[in-house]
């Protein structure tokens, strides 16, 4: 095929920008547009990874739906972003900044889409995405124990290519095979091995990234304080992170796995309550979650309607059933584990089965769609405490409600590598102290005004129930379990630090502050930013 004069191309890129102006201009944005197809002219490829409203409607519809794993975001009042790009090589992120800089859009970063608030992908303000799926490489190293991964793989993909390279290496990541590896990481990042080898922020050893300025930097360029920054201090508040280099952990040729179901008829309330005084203490090779929802029972004597709840005690341990048995008949003797419940298996098999997928479908890990996509919002807590067994009750009588049908929540030990690494190691700080963390889900299937503000308040009611406890001064959260509610910047104008420390203590505690003086350094005019970004002290400077 004849390959385009550059003046031709030039013509081509800008009448296609120019279609979708019209929305554009209203702000005075298509500057932006007209920017592209100058800064753009030496790479043909562009145009066919550029996707606007309305030259290409069909396209970008379908490339902007295809990471949304939300759907409170898909309505058509949801801020739509004037392009997207799917970007094929760093070389061509250089010049998006610059324009988006020079014409006041900004840039949405998305690797895989499960920002929990939807701020990969939406803003209130005029902007673009820069849709990472392209960036999807992985390179394993199982000699060195080290793994190159670009930002728009998934974490599931991670698992499978060390995997093909090694059955006794693997990485301390997330459950859901589904979620984009550059937020994950930029985000802390945890897992079902964090007892044992901590977040998967911990076990980053060098990253690539691209400034303000433009400049492709890695640790040594970047320096330690912006290393610091990206690995648990949400990379999109810092520039455009393009790989990540991580250290592989050990992990044994079997590991055993094993989900015990409890329903409130079956004790689980106490089962529950003794869970919080041992799970942070087992052995670090040992870890079980917890994961309560609502279950059909003939035999219920609370909630009625034949509805109970169900506690699935979700475990792996890194060693087999001969050494996990004596452990737990003498830790947690009160769940009755027995050899029939364990199964012994490979650690990737271990991923397939806490995501529920036969484990002999391993090419699965490979797929970067979810089985099911829906409307949900979420909270997080940490646990400092035990909590009592009266006030457990009180978070099942919630979940007898309407709205509840389709709610979890899921406890998570702490304990073991968390209580040795330092808060101030990176800015992940929940560490030491916490017994557990708690995820509060709530799925809806319909898109109802009326019904999702029911659910809405409903998952705020158990906020508020719980609240005297979990942490507190300030209530801990986990920035990869985005929750707006807690506050959040302001959407024009410029938000103070006294201002985003509202929310900025509840995710770092004592680290926003250094997070908001690297911000200060490496974006002072707080370009790279978001409802909940890292702000940037020059801009109080400036006013």
């Amino acid at each position: 095929m004849k390959t385009p004069s550059i003046s031709t191309l030039s013509f081509i890129l800008f009448v296609i920008f120019s279609c979708s102006c019209a929305s554009v201009s209203a702000d005075g944005h298509e500057d932006f547009l007209e920017c592209l197809s100058e800064e753009f002219h030496n790479y043909p490829s562009i145009s066919n990874v550029t996707y606007t409203p309305i030259n290409n409607s069909s396209s970008y519809s379908s490339i902007l739906r295809f990471s949304i794993q939300n759907l409170r975001f898909t309505s058509e009042s949801t801020p739509k972003p004037l392009v997207i790009i799917t970007p094929e090589h760093e070389s061509q992120i250089p010049p998006i900044i610059h324009c988006a800089k020079d014409s006041e859009v900004q840039i949405r970063t998305r690797s895989g889409g499960h920002d929990y608030e939807g701020l990969s992908y939406v803003s209130p303000v005029p902007f673009i995405i820069l849709d990472l799926i392209n960036f999807s490489e992985i390179t394993v190293d199982a000699v060195n124990k080290t793994a190159w991964v670009e930002s728009g793989s998934t974490i599931g993909s991670l698992y499978y290519r060390i995997a093909e390279k090694s059955p006794v290496l693997g990485f301390p990541a997330g459950v859901c095979p589904t979620v984009g590896v550059g937020g994950h990481f930029s985000g802390g990042g945890y897992g079902n091995l964090l007892r044992k080898y901590g977040l998967a922020a911990d076990n980053v050893i060098d990253a690539r990234l691209i400034d303000v300025n433009g400049r492709i930097l890695d640790r040594q360029s970047m320096g330690e304080d912006l290393f610091w920054a990206i690995r648990g201090g949400g990379g999109a508040s810092f520039g455009v992170i393009l790989a990540w280099k991580v250290q592989l952990v050990d992990v044994p040729e079997r590991v055993t796995v094993f989900t015990v179901q409890k329903t409130l008829e079956q004790n689980a309330s106490r089962l529950i309550h003794r869970w919080q005084y041992v799970a942070s203490k087992f052995d670090e090779d040992l870890f079980i979650r917890i994961i309560i929802a609502r279950a059909n029972s003939s035999s219920s004597q609370t909630g009625g309607n034949n509805v109970t709840l169900n506690a699935s005690f979700n475990s792996i341990f890194l060693g087999g059933v001969d050494r996990l048995l004596p452990m737990m008949q003498e830790s947690f003797p009160e769940l009755g584990l027995v050899r029939e419940d364990c199964t012994e298996m490979s650690w990737i098999e271990s991923i397939l089965y806490f995501d529920g997928f036969p484990i002999e479908n391993r090419e699965v890990l490979l797929n970067r769609t979810q089985r099911s996509v829906r409307y949900f919002k979420a909270k997080s807590d940490y646990v400092q405490t035990p909590i009592p067994e009266f006030a457990l009750e009180g978070i099942w009588r919630l979940f007898f409600e309407p709205e509840a049908d389709e709610a979890v929540v899921i406890f998570s030990p702490y304990g073991g590598r968390m209580d040795e690494v330092p808060e101030s190691s990176i800015p992940f700080p929940h560490r030491a102290g916490n017994l557990y963390k708690i995820q509060h889900l709530v799925y809806w299937e319909k898109e109802e005004d009326q019904n999702s503000g029911r659910y809405l308040s409903w998952i705020r009611r158990l906020y508020g129930y719980v609240a005297p406890y979990v942490s507190r001064f300030p209530r801990a959260a986990y920035i990869n379990y985005r929750d707006l509610d807690i506050g959040m910047n302001r959407n024009e104008g410029r938000t103070s630090y006294a201002e985003a420390n509202v929310w900025g203590m509840k995710y770092f505690k004592g680290n926003f502050e250094r997070l908001v003086r690297v911000k200060t350094m490496v974006d002072p005019r707080n370009f790279f930013r978001n409802e909940q970004s890292i702000p940037s002290l020059r801009e109080e400077i400036d006013d």
